[in-house]
């Protein structure tokens, strides 16, 4: 016995030794020391800077701002982690992280998303945005940062992928490669929006969005949440949301003093507010080395990654080191290492995100600053969220045939054949007992993530949802590109709706379970989304211009889904289901047409019936995207 107990301390000694000497090795390799850099009107920004011990050559700088807190502050207060990646800290780089303006020890007002300034003129004090703060901060750090060879990287994944993103565009010289990771491009359709739909599941995100806060060290929003916590039982966000009632409602009791969400509830359209806060509408003269990375289940970020590559894309067609990374990911997942990459009940293989760290990312700034050898990455290295497998492509998206699925009589999906333009499919559609979008009761969360590859058996069991599926496919089909809902509906007794369609893969009868599926989850007949998108159908027409439905009247409701790459395997079925609530991910469309469903009353929520016709459609392949909807960009 004494013997055994030796042998577990001697374990756990070890164990502790080892994870201690991890957690020091930023000390052991890196000075920390802390600047405050003065933008051109005078507020100076809170920078930490980490630079190798060795000084004996010159490093690039790798540089991250963030809302999110630079922590740990304080003297001999050290990251456990620098840069990207594990092994792009043991490269070693000068890594510069920063509070941006308005948050935590930085000086300033904070802005969500801040509209960029065209021009970037250093001498004007009046020209502040994103890009002007970058521009300061880099042109300080190579001219007073020692062993730097005046080459700059940034990275961010999230709100700090924004903030790269927002340096693209008059950027400073000296600034050589920039990753915007689940970037954020537009948040009228990223994050707090989806295609108008505003996602009421994100009622927890607005206490760190919405208010100002003094520099300082410590959280200013904890008791922000107060008044959330107080409005039901947290534990089934279904029912916790239900009981909130419309949307006025939170104004009302719950966020009355948040900007940000007071910002959301004013503009409830696509308007001049949300025009000039994309940063997507600023990407023409791009001209240094993009790599966007995003995540296909990136429940956050998933249109900002696409949309952002695909900008710079065609804006810059001269940029020959403009790329695009997807892989089968949650939120940031790709920047941590679980060993198996599992997004909610499904395994898409072991150790991915080291592959991509190792193989992707390191070589693609190894290369851009160092000037080591070039890695010959392609152009679009993209996952195969089926096949389970990386893809190359030489552009995306890529150069597939276009694929086309119709609807028939008793649940039939056509592939490449056209419905019945006469077959009309009708579902009741009732904003009180709305679909949920989840297959079992989950708590209120931060931001919802599970849901992106959930199983749909609880909806296709639904009257309200319409569902077609295709024979049991005899080969493997690929699904590679853009998606377009091209629906004509009718609606009766209601005058607005919106309208969620999902693409679904569907398992064999007999597919057995995986090593790591959970053991309360059965595979057989598993109904797996791959891809879904909200619309809200007011903005069918233009999305700054919100107009009602004339009952009865046959209407086109066109709209994109996001990407995909996906193989339905031989024995397995292509599925789609359309329906007009998907709760509370989304926030109870009223359906009774109002101007602001923000201030929607309990008397607004109509029962209607919604008829999907059989004329309708959904495409996979090159589609027009969401540009022939937006309005005229204001820049």
């Amino acid at each position: 016995m004494k013997n055994y107990i030796l042998i577990v301390v001697a374990v756990f000694s070890f164990a502790f030794a080892k994870a201690q000497s991890k957690s020091n090795y930023v000390k052991e390799n890196y000075t920390k020391t802390v600047e405050y850099i003065s933008m051109r009107d005078g507020v100076k920004l809170y920078t930490v800077i980490y630079a190798p011990k060795d000084t004996s050559k010159e490093y690039p700088i790798m540089m991250q701002r963030t809302p999110y807190s630079v922590r740990p502050y304080g003297e001999g207060e050290y990251k456990r982690s620098l840069g990207p990646n594990k092994f792009m800290m043991q490269e070693g780089y000068i890594f510069v992280y920063q509070d941006v303006r308005g948050r935590w020890m930085s000086e300033g007002d904070y802005d969500n998303m801040r509209p960029h300034i065209p021009g970037n003129d250093v001498n004007n004090k009046e020209d502040i945005d994103e890009s002007s703060d970058t521009y300061d901060t880099i042109e300080w750090l190579v001219n007073n940062l020692p062993n730097n060879n005046k080459k700059v990287g940034q990275w961010g994944i999230s709100y700090p992928g924004h903030y790269t993103a927002a340096a693209l565009p008059e950027a400073h010289p000296s600034l050589t490669a920039s990753s915007p990771q689940a970037p954020i491009a537009d948040f009228f359709f990223d994050d707090f929006h989806h295609m108008g739909a505003t996602l009421q599941s994100y009622l927890m995100a607005y206490p760190l969005f919405g208010y100002q806060s003094e520099p300082t060290s410590e959280s200013w929003y904890n008791d922000k949440w107060d008044k959330l916590r107080a409005a039901g039982n947290m534990k089934d966000g279904y029912d916790f949301n239900m009981k909130i009632g419309p949307l006025k409602n939170v104004t009302k009791n719950i966020f009355p003093d948040n900007f940000f969400w007071k910002q959301v509830a004013e503009h409830p359209n696509y308007d001049e507010f949300w025009q000039k806060r994309a940063i997507i509408n600023h990407f023409d003269d791009v001209n240094h080395a993009v790599m966007t990375v995003g995540g296909w289940f990136d429940a956050e970020d998933l249109y900002g990654p696409l949309n952002i590559y695909k900008s710079v894309e065609s804006k810059n067609p001269n940029n020959k080191n403009n790329m695009i990374v997807m892989g089968p990911w949650s939120h940031g997942n790709w920047a941590r290492e679980r060993g198996k990459q599992m997004v909610n009940h499904i395994h898409f293989g072991d150790s991915i995100s080291t592959f991509y760290q190792k193989n992707i990312e390191t070589p693609f700034f190894e290369h851009h600053l160092k000037g080591k050898k070039n890695p010959q990455l392609p152009e679009a290295y993209m996952f195969d969220t089926g096949a389970k497998k990386w893809e190359q492509f030489t552009h995306w998206p890529p150069q597939q045939e276009q694929v086309s699925f119709g609807f028939g009589n008793n649940g039939e999906l056509l592939i490449n054949k056209a419905g019945d333009k006469k077959q009309e499919f009708t579902y009741t559609s009732d904003p009180m007992k709305p679909v949920p979008f989840r297959s079992e009761i989950t708590p209120v969360t931060f931001t919802p993530r599970a849901y992106m590859t959930d199983d749909q058996r609880h909806a296709s069991r639904r009257q309200d949802v319409l569902t077609f599926q295709t024979e049991v496919l005899e080969n493997d089909m690929l699904l590679a590109g853009e998606i377009e809902a091209n629906l004509e509906v009718i609606l009766n007794n209601i005058t607005d709706a919106d309208f969620i369609v999902k693409i679904i893969d569907v398992y064999p009868d007999d597919e057995a379970n995986g090593a790591y599926t959970p053991k309360d989850i059965s595979l057989a007949g598993y109904q797996q989304l791959v891809r879904a998108e909200t619309f809200r159908g007011r903005f069918r027409n233009d999305f700054s211009k919100p107009e009602p439905f004339k009952e009865g009247k046959k209407t086109k409701v066109n709209f994109p889904l996001q990407d995909i790459l996906h193989t339905f395997k031989k024995g397995h079925r292509v599925m789609i289901q359309i329906h007009s609530t998907w709760f509370p991910y989304i926030d109870r469309n009223p359906q009774k047409y109002v101007d602001n469903i923000f201030e929607a009353t309990e008397s607004d929520f109509t029962v209607g019936q919604v008829t999907i016709l059989g004329s309708s459609k959904v495409t996979v392949g090159e589609n027009d995207g969401i540009e022939k909807m937006l309005p005229k960009m204001k820049k």
